[in-house]
């Protein structure tokens, strides 16, 4: 039970700060723009990660047939995350933790397309399942009243959602010679590169230098602990378990944006946000579900 335990920490760590990492994002926006926190979330990450590789004894030396793969990654994920950031400006923490879980859902619709997967019935029943889910949630319950307008921070969360569903497919024809942590850190540091000339400049400054402290911890919190530290458990979860057993902990990461969001934000969680949530799971799960492995595994 004990060496359990100590495997499980770290999935469940990460999963829990990835899971607030919406509210800390939230509390940040009422002082910075969407771009300076990308950019300061960066910067930490990439400091905290140098120390740990230079700590571990990592080697640094270039290979610069990396980085036009890279080059290519971090540009997708510097769009990620600032449709992302800029659609909590308009949206709530705990709609955007149930919008993002979506993404596997558009991973197994690229995956048909770019790798010619199978879709097989199962997965397009989730798939249906999630939408309607989505629809449900969006809508607050009424589908007549969706719209590009009124629900804009809602679809620029979809489209973050979609977009890191990209980000898997290119990763995946991507071949990289980097170890996890190498590959995370030059990646972090290419996607400063790209956003620092559309950060850097005298009104993103004063706005930094006039940080309150909970601003300063939202920003630490976000760049330390959920892009460098979770990034690095995570990846050490990889070597000690299934990576199955380890995705299976991003289900819970919702539900932990909920409570938190409740807790800190004091954002309204009604009913019919967690049952349009759970629809979500639910269709989520069935796309990831993979009944000839379990079938394997009970006549094993």
């Amino acid at each position: 039970m004990q060496k359990q335990f100590t495997r499980y920490w770290k999935p469940i760590t990460a999963v829990v700060f990835w899971g607030v990492s919406f509210i800390a994002t939230k509390v940040a926006l009422d002082e910075l723009d969407p771009l300076t926190i990308i950019f300061l979330r960066l910067i930490l990450a990439v400091i905290f990660l140098a120390a740990i590789a230079v700590y571990t004894k990592r080697d640094f030396s270039l290979n610069l047939k990396n980085h036009g793969g890279i080059f290519i990654l971090a540009l997708i994920a510097v769009f990620h995350l600032w449709i992302q950031v800029t659609g909590l400006q308009y949206t709530t923490a705990a709609k955007t933790g149930w919008i993002i879980g979506t993404a596997p859902v558009f991973m197994a619709l690229l995956g048909v397309l770019a790798f010619n997967e199978s879709l097989t019935f199962l997965k397009i029943t989730g798939i249906i399942i999630a939408f309607f889910g989505l629809i449900l949630l969006i809508s607050n319950g009424s589908f007549a009243s969706i719209n590009i307008i009124s629900n804009k921070g809602d679809f620029l969360i979809l489209g973050s959602a979609f977009t890191w569903a990209v980000y898997s497919a290119v990763n995946k024809k991507i071949t990289l010679s980097y170890p996890p942590m190498m590959t995370i850190f030059f990646l972090f540091l290419m996607m400063g590169i790209i956003i620092s000339p559309f950060t850097i400049n005298n009104t993103s400054i004063e706005s930094v230098l006039h940080l309150s402290a909970i601003g300063w911890v939202s920003i630490f919190f976000l760049g330390i602990l959920c892009s460098g530290a979770a990034y690095v458990i995570w990846a050490s979860a990889l070597k000690e378990m299934e990576s199955a057993k380890v995705g299976a902990f991003l289900y819970f990461e919702p539900f932990i944006t909920i409570i938190a969001a409740w807790i800190i934000l004091n954002e309204e969680i009604t009913l019919l946000m967690i049952l349009a949530g759970l629809i979500i799971t639910i269709g989520v799960v069935l796309v990831n579900l993979n009944l000839k492995t379990l079938w394997k595994k009970r006549t094993v």
